[in-house]
């Protein structure tokens, strides 16, 4: 696994928008402060052509022009780092104009963002063997008061943050709006883990789970969507880190219940989960939907309960802040501990 150098004071941050642009409100004005803030910061600021653009479907611009965006940032010289504008819908049309090989044959830089940022965070290592951050975009660097897990996250891409644990609260529904576009999260859920070894729930407070295993995982609506692809080497993954297991970590955002269960049945079913060392589930956004009594961790306990590793759920990942950097291609070492969860990164 390649691990780019981290970003040094007054180095060069790059911005470009693979999937969404910055191009509405609030995500207009949490840019702009987000650029204040690391130039106050000592910075450089550095910014592709799609980073504002509203000319795409589902994304900044058309797949070709996301595409080249993407192949120039990785292989020039003139940004350390690369930061994602948003998340958004059709980042999956991208890949095909993605030279992966170039890229593999680069000097390797760090990138981080979530959701449908995942065809990036899932495919640089898969591809490339390249390390990424699955953390927060942008415009989350613009709030008024950076919350702990934002300075985790920048922690990461800098090299001073190489373990993160849960936060007390989560936030369910959002103050950020147009009108209010510098609203801190909203945290007002008590942190609640589940943890299940196999089908079984660990309910004994003092029982310590450590789980070890290099990470690969993302979005769920983002990952089914590769299976059978030109890009799904995972199979090829699986057998090139055979030795250390893959803890996988799955969150999701528009999916239901039932759209969750059939999304793990395609990974399953495609061999994805075959050299599995255990499961970190994030907070899916649609965190209440149920079938009558078929819920969140039904769908998922239901599936992977039969690999008998275990499975660890409501974690902060994803789509309801805050969210724990997670770095995709290292090696994670977990632990869980009643309610308390830490993740510890190796970058081997």
């Amino acid at each position: 696994m390649r691990y780019p150098e981290f970003l040094k004071e007054g180095g060069r941050i790059g911005f470009i928008a693979p999937s969404f642009g910055c191009s509405t409100e609030p995500y207009v004005s949490l840019f702009k402060a987000a650029q204040e803030r690391f130039a106050k910061m000592g910075y450089r600021l550095v910014f592709g052509p799609n980073a504002t653009a509203d000319k795409g479907i589902g994304k900044s611009n058309t797949p070709e022009a996301c595409g080249a965006e993407i192949n120039d940032f990785f292989t020039n010289d003139r940004s350390d780092i690369i930061i994602s504008c948003g998340g958004g819908e059709t980042m999956c049309e991208d890949l095909p104009h993605v030279d992966f090989d170039a890229i593999s044959k680069a000097a390797p830089k760090w990138f981080m963002g979530y959701s449908d940022n995942t065809n990036l965070t899932f495919t640089l290592p898969v591809l490339t063997d390249t390390a990424a951050v699955y953390g927060p975009c942008v415009s989350e660097f613009g709030m008024k008061e950076l919350a702990p897990s934002l300075h985790d996250a920048f922690g990461v891409l800098c090299g001073k943050t190489t373990e993160v644990h849960n936060y007390p609260k989560w936030e369910k529904e959002q103050l950020k709006s147009p009108d209010n576009p510098f609203a801190g999260y909203n945290l007002t859920e008590d942190f609640k883990l589940r943890a299940f070894a196999g089908t079984k729930e660990i309910t004994d407070s003092q029982e310590t789970c450590r789980i070890k295993g290099r990470l690969l995982g993302g979005c769920l609506d983002c990952l089914a969507n590769l299976v059978g692809t030109p890009f799904d080497k995972v199979a090829e993954f699986n057998e090139r880190y055979s030795g250390d297991g893959i803890l996988w970590f799955l969150e999701s955002c528009d999916l239901n219940v039932m759209s969750i269960r059939r999304a793990l049945w395609n990974l399953d079913q495609a061999g994805w989960f075959k050299n599995a060392s255990g499961f970190l589930i994030g907070r899916p956004l649609q965190y209440d939907d149920a079938w009558g009594d078929f819920d969140r961790i039904a769908a998922v306990v239901g599936l992977l309960g039969k690999y008998n590793v275990p499975i660890i759920l409501d974690l902060d990942i994803g789509h309801l802040p805050p969210m724990m950097p997670i770095v995709s291609g290292a090696v994670g070492e977990a632990e869980v501990k009643g309610n308390s969860f830490n993740i510890r990164y190796i970058f081997e």
